[in-house]
């Protein structure tokens, strides 16, 4: 039986996150999150409908790349240079744990 927190990453996965519903439980402005978008360092999903649509891991890269600019004034390539550094650490360690090397 499927955990509750797989049960709504498919359900979101099926059908996304708005910019509002984002921006909302990334407690940022949804000017924040387009600004992002425009520059380049988040990608929304794929547009299948008239607005944009995030996934869970829109989610999490959007909240640390705003715990990186709030805790430590980084700037947003910065702190986005670092969030594709710890997605990328992230599915290392994925395959690691697949290999059963971990």
């Amino acid at each position: 039986m499927p955990s509750a927190e797989n049960l709504i990453d498919a359900v979101m996965e099926d059908s996304g996150l708005t910019l509002q519903q984002l921006a909302a439980i990334c407690a940022v402005e949804p000017e924040w999150i387009t600004r992002h978008i425009e520059e380049g360092l988040l990608n929304p999903l794929p547009q299948q409908q008239s607005e944009w649509r995030f996934s869970s891991a829109h989610l999490v890269r959007v909240r640390r790349i705003v715990s990186l600019e709030r805790n430590f004034e980084a700037v947003p390539e910065l702190a986005a240079l670092v969030a594709d550094m710890q997605e990328e650490i992230d599915e290392l360690r994925r395959r690691l744990r697949r290999a059963g090397l971990e």
